[in-house]
């Protein structure tokens, strides 16, 4: 199986056709599949390969450089988070990843400023920090437009998530799965899950080991191409369109033994609302006799709850 693609620019500079073509593919594959390919998505494959390179650059530092940067009263939600301290949603076992997480940057007067967290900047490698935040915000680009066309989808204004993702709580992940040294417990890197937020968009990916959890309940690997960003729906997405739109469940796993000693870099980014926007189930979505299957709660409560779960917050 192969996940649907899509192109961008069909969206943002083609004819009218094209552009509705796009809105109803894309909303299909969210809807059917919860995962996308996306072609011609605005990050530039130069930004891709510097942002790959000081990432591998950060992690190859020894591991008290990189605790130095660990601000456990954060959550997780900014800065480095050492190896085995995530798990999955209702799994014990940890993760074998370490991360390194950015957030956004309030550059206007907007009050949401005084909720988030400073971010960390990293000192040994001086091109990093500048580097995550120019990919911020190529993928906050990148991920407005694709709202836009969701929102179309879901017969809303285009402009109806502008409102919420304008400086909205989204995080870049910079991921890196170590080698492995010994016989694993388990022959997953890091356990089946659904993400927390509307949507991810996930550049590449220094290997393999992405897989999709298939509506025919089989294990999919999704290798896209180097020109293709992947896309999935979030639980938050899901959880809007009373499970319209399919937040899929995913996982990563190890690589075939000979490939034990090399690592796995991955970056996705993680597009969050501002934590007042609410997540009740759009009226749209509960018409026609679909019951409305969750409570009303707001993205700042939902994350709250979920950072609870995954063992990053107390």
């Amino acid at each position: 199986m192969s996940i649907p693609v899509v192109d961008l620019s069909h969206f943002l500079s083609g004819n009218k056709e094209q552009k509705n073509d796009f809105v109803k593919s894309l909303g299909s594959a969210c809807e059917e599949v919860g995962f996308v390919a996306v072609k011609n998505h605005g990050v530039s494959d130069e930004l891709i390969a510097d942002l790959y390179r000081y990432v591998q650059q950060f992690f190859s530092l020894p591991l008290e450089d990189k605790r130095a940067y660990e601000k456990p009263e954060l959550a997780g939600q900014r800065g480095y988070t050492s190896f085995g301290k995530e798990h999955a949603k209702g799994s014990v076992a940890a993760d074998l990843k370490e991360f390194f997480q950015f957030g956004q940057i309030v550059d206007d007067q907007d009050a949401v400023t005084s909720l988030y967290p400073e971010n960390v900047f990293v000192k040994e490698v001086p091109e990093f920090t500048p580097t995550i935040l120019k990919a911020y915000r190529a993928f906050e680009w990148s991920g407005s437009a694709l709202m836009r066309a969701i929102a179309l989808y879901l017969n809303l204004r285009e402009t109806y998530f502008d409102q919420y993702i304008h400086n909205g709580n989204s995080i870049l992940r910079a991921i890196h799965y170590p080698p492995i040294l010994e016989e694993p417990a388990t022959a997953i890197r890091a356990e089946q899950h659904e993400d927390i937020n509307l949507i991810t968009l996930l550049v590449g990916a220094s290997a393999d080991g992405l897989q999709i959890l298939s509506k025919q309940n089989n294990w999919v690997a999704v290798n896209p191409l180097p020109d293709q960003i992947v896309v999935n729906v979030g639980d938050m997405l899901q959880r809007l369109t009373n499970n319209k739109l399919s937040s899929t469940t995913h996982r990563v796993v190890n690589p075939e033994r000979a490939k034990w000693h090399t690592s796995r870099f991955s970056i996705p980014f993680f597009l969050h609302p501002k934590s007042e926007m609410s997540l009740a189930c759009l009226n749209s979505c509960i018409q026609k006799g679909n019951s409305k299957l969750y409570p009303d709660i707001t993205a700042g409560e939902y994350l709250e709850e979920r950072l609870k779960e995954i063992g990053l917050k107390k």
